[in-house]
């Protein structure tokens, strides 16, 4: 029963993402005013706007126009029931499960936000940015682990951004650095790197072999950084000890 229920809940924070990715994009409030079709802009019912279970009642179909609901919304929904399922089998109820949770969902607004328009909003990772201070100070990290954390994933990000002048990466990206030093610490900030740097190259690898993108395509990376920093939420202590034992065999 507790499964089901971190899962619904998980699923209503992804609705909630959705929500605050849609009003980004429309430059509304996320926080005030009811949501509505994009397309005939009829206020949605709450049977209508139930995670995942009114997608499938309507069969991907706003009621009142017919138009198609994009898919995009049960996708996060999903995800981020998952990801809040995984995290309660792997660390139950506490504190830091739902510091985990809080981070995730921004990762998740994050990842969807910058794969859609390339960009990552300040509206998003600013306040990220001071959550994860003052939540991983609460846990114990200790803040000269979180700044340095944060100063090396800015300036990481920031050497690349002005040695290529903004083409290699944006400046968005000096923001999510310092936001996953934040989240994670000096230490695990270079595991979730190595990690977003190994995904992305398998994608790009992947995407040239089947002719959907050119050399010369834009790619957001603001999606593996995300990834990779979840992945070290999850496991970046076994990662880190593998990799350790392996370099020193």
């Amino acid at each position: 029963m507790m499964e089901i229920i971190v899962f619904i809940f998980g699923a209503a924070i992804g609705s909630f993402i959705n929500v605050v990715v849609y009003r980004l994009e429309q430059e509304k409030s996320f926080i005030f005013g009811r949501s509505a079709c994009p397309r005939c802009q009829k206020k949605i019912a709450w049977y209508d706007n139930i995670p995942l279970l009114s997608f499938a009642i309507l069969r991907g179909r706003c009621r009142h126009c017919r138009q198609p609901i994009a898919w995009q919304y049960p996708a996060v929904e999903f995800a981020a029931g998952a990801i809040f399922l995984w995290l309660f089998f792997l660390f139950g109820v506490n504190a830091q499960a739902v510091a985990l949770a809080v981070f995730s969902g921004f990762l998740l607004a994050i990842f969807v936000y910058d794969l859609k328009h390339l960009q990552i909003p300040d509206a998003i990772s600013l306040p990220a940015m001071a959550v994860a201070l003052f939540v991983n100070l609460y846990l114990g990290l200790g803040l000269i682990n979180l700044l340095l954390g944060a100063a090396v994933g800015a300036g990481f990000f920031a050497l690349q951004y002005f040695v290529s002048r903004g083409r290699w990466v944006g400046d968005g990206d000096i923001r999510l650095g310092a936001l996953m030093g934040l989240m994670l610490g000096y230490k695990y900030l270079l595991v979730a790197l190595f990690l977003a740097y190994i995904i992305g190259s398998v994608f790009a690898i992947l995407v040239l072999a089947a002719k959907k993108f050119k050399m010369s395509s834009p790619v957001p990376f603001g999606p593996f950084l995300a990834l990779g920093t979840l992945i070290t939420f999850l496991y970046g202590a076994q990662i880190l000890a593998w990799y350790l034992n392996f370099l020193f065999l």
